[in-house]
């Protein structure tokens, strides 16, 4: 599976069906991330996320565009509502490493 692919299973899995335990399949026991408003590790991930599909069960996250160089990927993407209007723009960068997300930064414009 590519990096991309790993990062599209991901989010369809993870973001839009949200099965927080698909994070074991694509996520490093010791994910690095530079969110500070999320904890490190894969655990803390699905913490953070479990929370958030109790208090939003419609989020969604539309891709975009991808752009990968070596183990490094980018994804633009859209949360939207259940219409499809944009909530929220993000850009999301990801290091991979052995096929699994290794380390996260993001980027977020609200719409206002």
């Amino acid at each position: 599976m590519t990096n991309k692919e790993v990062i599209q299973n991901f989010y369809k899995e993870f973001f839009n069906d949200h099965i927080i335990e698909s994070a074991d399949k694509y996520v490093r026991e010791d994910y690095i991330q530079h969110n500070p408003g999320v904890e490190q590790g894969r655990e803390a991930l699905k913490r953070a996320f479990a929370d958030k599909f109790v208090t939003e069960p419609t989020f969604h996250l539309n891709i975009k565009m991808m752009i990968e160089e070596n183990d490094v990927v980018a994804v633009y993407l859209k949360n939207v509502d259940p219409q499809g209007n944009t909530k929220c723009r993000v850009v999301d960068i990801y290091r991979l490493e052995d096929g699994k997300l290794a380390e996260h930064w993001d980027v977020l414009q609200p719409c206002v």
